[in-house]
Formats: C-alpha cells, structure tokens, sequence
C-alpha cells in the first residue's frame, strides 16, 4: 500500500494496521502525475489526500484495485473510470461529523458578533463598537441548512439548541413534506430568501458546482451570512466577493475554498467581515486519529477480498472480489 501524497505529521496509525494485516506501508510526497506513477509502482492499493487520479493515471498502475480516501469528498478521483475498471474507491464518509458541525457553528456566531474584528480591535488599541453594528441575538434568527446528510444534521441540530429557528433544504427531501430529518424543510429558493445563516453542507458533484452563485446571493437577505465548510467550487467565489462588496449579504465564514491553499492577495482576504479558515473545519483530536484508521482498515480490507465499511462505487465489487481471488 502506497500513501500518495499527505501533509499529515505522523503515519503511526497507518503502519500500525497496515503491518498488522501483513502488509506493507510506503509513504510518499508525489505532487504531479508522473512522480505519483514512479513512486507507487507495483501497488495494490493507494491512499491518497489531494492528488488528482484520473484515468491515465488509473492505467499506469496496472496492479492498483483500491483508492482510498482521506475524507468524505471523492471529486479527486475519477470514480466512473475506476469502476470501469473494478478498482473499489473508498472514503470515510462520517469520520468528522461532530468537528465540522461545531466548526460550522463557530464560524456562524465569530462573523454574527463580528468576534474577530472586535478581537484586531482591542489589540489595536480600539473598543470599537459602531464597526461591528448591528448586531442580533441568536434567538429568532433563522438558520438555513443546505444539504441534510450527517453533518448537515448535526449542525441544524446544534443551531437549534442555540436558539436559532432552523430550516433546512436538501435534494433527496420529498418536496411535499413538511420535515426533513427533523427539521422545516424549504425549497432553496424559501431557505435563501429566508435565512440569515446559510450553512452548506453538500458534497461537490455536477450537480451542485456553484450552487450558490449570482442568481442565490441575489434572493439572499442583506443580513445573511455565508457558511461553507463542504467544498469550495459549491459557492462560486466569485459572485460572493461580488456580493460582499455591494453589501448583498452581511458576511461570510469560509473553510473551503475553490483554489487552496488560499492566495494571500485573494478578494476574500480584504473583508473584515469574512472569517477564513484553512479547510481545516474536519479537524480534531479524535477525529484525526478515526479518519487515520478507518482509510487504512477500508484498504486493508479491499486487499484481503473483505467488503470494505465504506464504499463509494459498490458496483465494482464483484470485479475486485474476482482480482483478489486471482492474486492469492
């Protein structure tokens, strides 16, 4: 098994269950395609971060019937061409559902109290009040959801239990009901023209690349603040630096972004109403530690010809089942 490429400080885990199951564990710093082919020849199976796996790259590995994931999103993997080819794709779909919905959280109340320009503020010398007016209390405030999977969920409920009116939107909701997973459930269009939260929480596909555009931030409230910590390209960034200058909506809390790392000239830099972080919401000390295991064990088990817990493309599993069989 070959770690592709991965900013994490420590492999431990990996090695740990990787020997445990006999195998063997090399981890390596392939930036671009071709390093990637050369350092992870022979491979059976890859655990990947960042890096791209197209289909070229799937034909150069000729050994590979496994991709793992480190997270939730598989837009960097071509998940057709690897069931095509009976390659299983797996990720861990519900390792930081806590840790993302309490940094969701976080990022809705520091843009709502204007917390980080009253921090630079008194640092500077300044108690300011009049440059973070107005400012509401959570009650009554309505909080939009967009995308109810498990971390949607968690954070529509801990805005409840904040006080927050919550009301949610997702594209698997009968549109006839009235609840959702045990919320309000709106169409998008009701839950931008209504909230002055807007949390995403949608994975990245076709279907939903630059769900909020132009034509969303245009139906939005000005007091509304923009949450993403789902993928960048579900927000055109573009249209919401647009918005922000004309004051179409009150602010913003971004944890990911559509070109990361982040430039330091970026537009979204010169807001002091936009709260930045480095796509880093997925983050903490346990969920750190389940997503190192749990990528490794899918692996592990794809490789022994076990049906992995999490697997993206299920169609290709009697193909690799067949190729495990081959190789014993």
């Amino acid at each position: 098994m070959a770690i592709t490429e991965c900013d994490h400080d420590s492999f431990d885990i990996e090695r740990d269950v990787v020997t445990s199951a006999g195998g063997q564990l090399l981890v390596t710093q392939s930036r671009d395609a071709d390093t990637m082919v050369v350092n992870c020849a022979g491979a059976d199976a890859i655990v990947v971060q960042y890096a791209a796996i197209t289909e070229q790259v799937m034909d150069r590995l000729p050994r590979l019937k496994v991709i793992g994931r480190y997270g939730v999103g598989v837009d960097s993997v071509d998940v057709e061409a690897a069931t095509r080819r009976g390659i299983l794709v797996c990720n861990v779909p519900d390792y930081g559902t806590e840790a993302v919905s309490d940094h969701a959280i976080g990022l809705a109340l520091s843009v709502a109290r204007g917390i980080p320009r009253l921090d630079r503020g008194v640092r500077a010398g300044s108690f300011d009040l009049p440059a973070v007016r107005p400012l509401y209390q959570v009650g009554q405030r309505v909080f939009g959801v967009v995308g109810m999977g498990l971390i949607g969920a968690a954070t529509a409920r801990k805005a409840a239990g904040l006080g927050y009116d919550v009301i949610a939107y997702d594209s698997a909701a009968d549109p006839d009901a009235q609840t959702f997973r045990g919320f309000r459930s709106v169409g998008l269009h009701e839950l931008l023209e209504r909230a002055q939260v807007v949390s995403v929480h949608t994975p990245l596909t076709e279907q939903t690349r630059g769900l909020l555009g132009a034509d969303a931030f245009a139906r939005m409230r000005p007091d509304a603040i923009v949450v993403n910590t789902s993928r960048g390209g579900v927000i055109d960034t573009g249209a919401l630096v647009d918005a922000l200058k004309r004051g179409a909506v009150a602010g913003a809390g971004i944890d990911v972004h559509e070109i990361e790392p982040l430039p330091r000239d970026h537009p979204l830099t010169s807001f002091d109403n936009v709260v930045l972080t480095p796509h880093l919401a997925w983050y903490s000390e346990e969920s750190y530690a389940e997503l190192k295991r749990r990528t490794v064990e899918n692996v592990v088990d794809a490789c022994a010809g076990r049906t992995p817990r999490n697997v993206v493309n299920p169609e290709a599993l009697p193909a690799a089942a067949q190729r495990s069989e081959g190789r014993r």
